[in-house]
């Protein structure tokens, strides 16, 4: 039993509380994780404004980095001392969706949690993860080793955003060079379903926001064209863009009125991507005459359907080859005793990935 400093949610939409708690050993199969960063995902601000209920109290964040510290039992492929990425992404390996080559669609549940408070009652460790804390223990699925040059700042992005958007790109969508493309929502995960699409070669790439601030920076990411999201029928002007419907779409915001529109932007047979993830309770509605007559889908995509051991070693050698921007993505560095504050910030809109940078 070690103590630690974690930010600690003990009632929904209200600041986390920084809190000496206590972390188990590992255990078998289970690797301990001495944290130096973990990014503010949009996921972890809606777990703790409630907005999918969950167990309290509790422990979020789930894009992490660090180097490994202790090893229960039977750990292969990894040692103290490694730099490693962690990911929420925790997969038995044997169920249908495992051995199908879906991982982060694991279907064995997993129960207990390594963390309890000062007076030994349990807390949460949400999305297998609880990274907003000095060290975390996790399933040895979740880690993958990381070469000592990158930054454990720009390593933690690709623990969800980075995979969650180029995933959806290049597995889900399965994208072909030359083909067109529009994403709509500019945040974290946008600009890298952004930067996929640039990667595996699409021809014209449309952003669509509410913001001309965020389009610009889509453009740096690899938009060809941005649409403002206020516009009357923004899809007429998307589709203008690229002289013709888009091949796949991707929603990476969790809005119900981007869902509601977003087969409007497809051409025939095209795709729309569903990445974002609205509250609980929210429904779209849709006209499937049309999606039937033209061919066209909706798929969802978790994660970025991705397999972390084949592809975040891929993603690691973009970014070292300078073709996958992960330091641009970093609006801003904060404590741990500063997280309400970067909380706060990334509720604004304007950052794309505040980081928590541990000592």
């Amino acid at each position: 039993m070690t103590q630690i400093k974690a930010a600690v949610c003990r009632a929904f939409g209200t600041p986390l509380t920084i809190e000496t708690v206590t972390i188990a050993a590992p255990q078998l199969g289970e690797v301990e994780v001495t944290l130096k960063a973990c990014a503010i995902c949009h996921s972890d601000i809606s777990f703790i404004d409630g907005a999918w209920g969950g167990t309290l109290p509790a422990v979020y964040g789930h894009e992490a980095a660090g180097h490994i510290s202790a090893l229960g039992d039977g750990v292969r492929g990894v040692s103290v001392g490694d730099p490693v990425v962690v990911t929420l992404i925790r997969a038995c390996g044997t169920c249908p969706s495992c051995a199908g080559g879906k991982p982060v669609a694991c279907e064995t549940g997993f129960e207990g949690s390594p963390l309890s408070a000062s007076d030994s009652t349990p807390i949460h460790q949400a999305m297998y993860t609880g990274g907003f804390a000095e060290r975390v223990v996790v399933d040895q699925s979740q880690v993958v080793k990381l070469p000592d040059t990158i930054a454990m700042e720009a390593a933690s992005l690709l623990a969800c955003g980075v995979i969650t958007g180029v995933g959806a790109v290049v597995n889900a969508a399965q994208l072909r060079a030359g083909q067109d493309v529009v994403v709509i929502g500019a945040g974290g995960v946008g600009l890298n379903a952004i930067q996929g699409a640039r990667i595996a070669g699409a021809r014209r790439i449309v952003a669509v926001d509410m913001s001309e601030e965020k389009l610009a920076i889509a453009r740096d990411f690899g938009a060809t064209d941005g649409v403002l999201g206020t516009d009357p029928k923004p899809w007429q002007s998307a589709k203008q863009a690229m002289g013709r419907g888009a091949d796949a779409v991707f929603v990476t915001v969790g809005a119900t009125p981007a869902y509601d529109t977003a087969p409007r932007y497809l051409a025939n047979g095209g795709k729309v991507i569903m990445v974002g993830m609205p509250h609980s309770g929210a429904m779209s509605s849709y006209e499937p005459v049309m999606l039937a007559a033209t061919g066209q889908g909706m798929v969802g995509s978790k994660m970025g359907d991705v397999v972390i051991a084949r592809d975040i070693p891929w993603m690691v050698d973009l970014y070292e080859q300078g073709r996958l921007k992960l330091d641009e993505l970093i609006s801003g560095r904060w404590s741990l005793d500063q997280i309400n504050e970067a909380i706060a910030d990334t509720k604004t809109g304007s950052a794309k990935r505040n980081v928590i940078v541990f000592d």
